[in-house]
């Protein structure tokens, strides 16, 4: 026996596969976790540093980072499979209803794109007085502001999303002129 890999390999499958066995409970995980290690331990033999530990301390830090992204992939495939499961496929018709509502509501979207560019300060204004029916001073007071610098703020803004829901403005930046 004349490869030094070979040699280390016999004398160090035994401890890792039941290493590896520890971790997982599906055999043909295991073996295939197990063949993993000895992969990496190849693609990596070069960054063992024997000042840093043992070889086989390195061996086994190896192996739990192999069997570690083995739980974050079998995680993250949980994960999806949870998100799709129980929904069924979409049938032609379904395809069609959803483009049709996606087009219905392309100038919900446009709006929501130009209150984006608004300040967050002047947006919860906006949305106060706008959306949920707040008189301007109450919606001052909520926020902390005069009611004076309220007008002046929902005047700028109206002013603001104006423009931006002219065809001749993009919606891309998020312009913050005021505040």
């Amino acid at each position: 026996m004349d490869d030094p890999f070979e040699a280390f390999y016999r004398q160090h499958i035994g401890p890792v596969t039941r290493f590896v066995a520890r971790r997982v409970d599906d055999p043909h995980l295991a073996a295939d976790l197990t063949a993993d290690v000895f992969v990496a331990v190849i693609e990596s033999a070069h960054t063992y540093r024997p000042d840093r530990g043992s070889r086989t301390a390195w061996l086994y830090g190896v192996a739990h980072h192999v069997v570690a992204a083995e739980h974050r992939r079998a995680r993250r495939e949980t994960t999806a499979t949870r998100r799709v499961a129980g929904r069924r496929l979409l049938d032609p018709a379904d395809v069609a209803r959803i483009e049709e509502r996606i087009d219905a509501e392309a100038s919900a979207r446009r709006v929501y794109r130009a209150l984006s560019a608004i300040p967050d300060g002047t947006r919860r204004l906006l949305e106060l007085v706008a959306v949920d029916g707040l008189p301007v001073a109450d919606a001052a007071a909520a926020l902390g502001m005069s009611p004076i610098a309220a007008r002046v703020r929902l005047h700028r803004a109206r002013h603001r999303l104006r423009e931006l829901l002219t065809d001749d403005i993009p919606l891309g930046g998020t312009t913050h002129e005021y505040a």
